[in-house]
């Protein structure tokens, strides 16, 4: 049964980083955050930021039926994505589930001031994974993220990759 990882975690807190880890290791990585930018080009610059939203809903769905065909074809995916929402984990969960693959939600907690850290690091940068977030706008997304509830089957990541490894592979192994 191929893996579904499905991140959740807030800007910054290193979806991308550990879904491109994965990549290395033959996941197939679908990423939210590029796909709007190869469409759309880069947020707050290319476009008004609050557009965002109505730019992004159609490439998730696009995004979520590619994610469909990679199970149902037996790849190991990880979806780059925030998943703020319980709701969207919980459809996505179902998605992989009925897809045939197996789900697993891998949470990357971070706390505010390392992700400021992170964040003016990579406000500089101009990339698809450097979307520009002030301080005031990571206090509106700490208030709108839902951190994973205790009754959610979920892996955290602490930073360790070789751990995350191992635990997608018992994972796998049931």
């Amino acid at each position: 049964m191929p893996l579904a990882v499905l991140l959740a975690g807030l800007t910054g807190s290193g979806k991308t980083t550990v879904a491109q880890a994965l990549a290395t290791r033959g996941f197939t990585r679908l990423s939210v955050d590029e796909e709007v930018h190869r469409l759309h080009g880069r947020y707050g610059v290319d476009y008004p930021e609050h557009t965002y939203f109505e730019r992004e809903r159609p490439v998730v769905e696009a995004i979520r039926q590619r994610f469909i065909k990679e199970l149902a074809a037996g790849n190991d995916v990880v979806l780059d994505h925030g998943l703020w929402r319980r709701s969207e984990r919980d459809a996505w969960r179902q998605a992989a589930s009925e897809a045939g693959g197996h789900p697993l939600v891998v949470y990357l907690p971070a706390d505010r001031e390392e992700l400021l850290r992170r964040l003016a690091e990579r406000n500089q940068r101009e990339d698809a994974n450097a979307l520009i977030v002030t301080p005031e706008a990571l206090t509106d997304f700490f208030v709108r993220f839902d951190p994973p509830a205790d009754d959610e089957d979920v892996i955290v990541y602490r930073g360790e990759m070789e751990a995350l490894v191992a635990d997608l592979r018992q994972a796998r192994q049931g």
